[in-house]
């Protein structure tokens, strides 16, 4: 069994936002699969569900805000009965250029609200991440009103041609360990 869990707000004015691309990672991945999600409200979330190539796989977009996705990923675990090892994380990242990502499988929230409340409720900061990068804003620029914002037409290009390839490595570690995903990976 494998789950993705895809951070973003809930909400039309949030649906293009930065802040959203693990929403939009997850959309992809759904359309490419033919799953359709389901509002649940034991998980706190939307959630779809497939058998992919032989293997289950679950995908999540928490409903709760970003800043409390650790209550729809706690929650999720409880109901499916998923191991944490077995759930991938796809968020934004500001220290991650535009066009980019990262995969890793541990390590502090980087001041991630998403990823700091999903630290808190899981008691450990060990689990598999996609990270899809979004750059920083430039000088004077708010950070909450950059992530809150839309992509540009020149950065929703680079945005697709990203999603692809982490879609690529979602499908990939359907059949592969997440350590060989992050060595064929990391790099792109």
């Amino acid at each position: 069994m494998k789950a993705f869990v895809g951070l973003g707000n809930p909400g039309r004015e949030y649906r293009d936002t930065r802040h959203n691309v693990g929403f939009m990672a997850l959309d992809r991945i759904a359309e490419e699969w033919g799953i359709v999600f389901k509002e649940s409200s034991k998980c706190k979330g939307w959630v779809g569900e497939a058998n992919v190539g032989g293997e289950k796989v679950f995908l999540l977009k928490p409903a709760t805000y970003m800043n409390l996705s650790g209550e729809a990923v706690r929650a999720f675990q409880q109901f499916y009965k998923v191991d944490l090892a077995d759930i991938t994380v796809i968020y934004d990242d500001l220290d991650t250029e535009l066009g980019k990502f990262r995969l890793r499988y541990q390590g502090s929230s980087g001041g991630h609200n998403g990823i700091k409340s999903i630290i808190q409720h899981t008691g450990t900061q060990t689990f598999n991440r996609i990270r899809i990068g979004i750059s920083r804003p430039e000088p004077g620029y708010g950070v909450v009103d950059y992530v809150l914002a839309s992509f540009s037409k020149k950065d929703s290009k680079e945005l697709a041609v990203v999603l692809e390839k982490v879609n690529e490595a979602m499908k990939f570690q359907l059949d592969h360990p997440f350590d060989q995903t992050m060595a064929k990976f990391n790099g792109q």
